[in-house]
């Protein structure tokens, strides 16, 4: 008898998979996956931080989707709602704090993800565009954290807000219908909280998506990238494992570790952790001064500093401008590094990239550093 029962199970799961064969072709797929190889080294554990990515993206999309049901854009209503869902809604407080520590941590795990696809060299030949998709999926991040950030209309929030559309303000030319386009107006109103929250919700998302389905595309086309070390390795001494299922399987493991991490991060540090952190606090009031310090989020503080730390002019130039516009450089360079590092395509390890990759990391840290010790 328990004979007969497994076989009608084992018919059952065989007509429906041809049911649903047959109609999307998943054996083409799964024949594809399994084809594909991923190479194995030293340095594996660094092909899993992308998928880290991808995954505290999803998470941000499934509780930002849960928030939306009750929280109200508007200078009215923006502080009040997010007060609601962290005190009356069931388990609010629990998705609010799922929602912000995944994003932090989603933007931990770009940078990662970046700074080891630069000096492991993987953006070289034939990878350069997947690098470039990748970097603006870590520039939507970074416009995800900012425009996010207001949304609860608290009093940091908005003096943050004011000081990080100011700076634009600074741009030649451009700067001031820049920062209006930005703040609907002259100033920070209850008309900034409707933009970012339409970029938050609807023009972020969908560049987002646009941006990593390519990048993931390319990926699938192109493959994971081999070490350097291995273009004088003969064939018999590179080691590879299949991407479906033995990566696959080991990627689902890290996102249930993650998972696993997340949640207890938001349980027991439901508003955040030393400087990351996200308390509702008092609300928003223009005609308030503003507090004693001002910080932006930590992964903006590098910049910050910097800009802080610069004399009102240089030469002829503001200060401030003149540190954008290291800045914009500086983005171009690394934007343009898979162009610029000619001996990366000819599997050669250049010193003077690794160099440049070395002092871009240390500066981040020292100013970040040094912004959370200066008052």
């Amino acid at each position: 008898m328990p004979n007969d029962n497994n076989r009608r199970v084992s018919n059952l799961k065989e007509l429906s998979f041809n049911w649903i064969d047959s109609r999307l072709k998943i054996k083409a797929l799964i024949d594809y996956m399994s084809s594909k190889i991923v190479p194995r080294h030293n340095h594996s554990s660094f092909y899993y931080l992308g998928g880290v990515t991808l995954f505290l993206f999803l998470v941000q999309v499934c509780t930002g989707i849960l928030l939306l049901m009750y929280y109200r854009p508007g200078a009215e209503s923006a502080y009040e709602s997010v007060k609601f869902i962290v005190t009356e809604v069931s388990f609010g407080w629990l998705i609010r704090s799922l929602h912000s520590w995944s994003a932090n941590l989603m933007v931990l795990f770009a940078f990662l993800h970046m700074f080891t696809v630069f000096f492991t060299h993987a953006y070289r030949k034939p990878r350069e565009l997947t690098w470039y998709t990748g970097i603006g999926i870590l520039g939507l991040s970074l416009a995800f954290g900012f425009s996010g950030y207001l949304l609860p209309w608290n009093e940091l929030s908005f003096f943050a807000t004011r000081v990080g559309t100011g700076m634009a303000g600074a741009v030649p030319i451009i700067g001031k219908q820049l920062m209006i386009i930005m703040r609907g107006g002259e100033e920070v109103t209850g008309a900034t909280i409707g933009r970012f929250f339409g970029l938050h919700v609807a023009i972020l998302p969908a560049l987002f998506v646009g941006l990593l389905s390519l990048h993931l595309i390319f990926i699938q086309r192109q493959g994971m990238s081999e070490p350097l070390e291995w273009a004088d390795k003969k064939p018999e001494e590179k080691k590879y494992i299949k991407f479906f299922p033995n990566f696959l399987y080991r990627d689902a493991l890290v996102w249930l570790i993650m998972l696993n991490i997340l949640a207890l991060l938001a349980v027991i540090f439901p508003d955040g952790i030393g400087v990351i952190h996200w308390p509702l606090g008092e609300k928003a009031d223009p005609f308030a001064p503003p507090p004693a310090v001002i910080r932006p989020e930590w992964y903006f503080m590098f910049a910050f500093q910097a800009l802080k730390m610069l004399p009102a002019h240089v030469w002829f130039i503001e200060g401030e401008l003149f540190g954008m516009a290291v800045f914009g450089l500086g983005g171009m360079i690394w934007l343009l590094i898979p162009a610029l590092d000619r001996k990366a395509a000819k599997s050669k390890r250049s010193k003077l990239v690794v160099a440049f990759g070395a002092v871009v990391v240390l500066f981040m840290l020292a100013m970040t550093i040094i912004g959370y010790l200066v008052e």
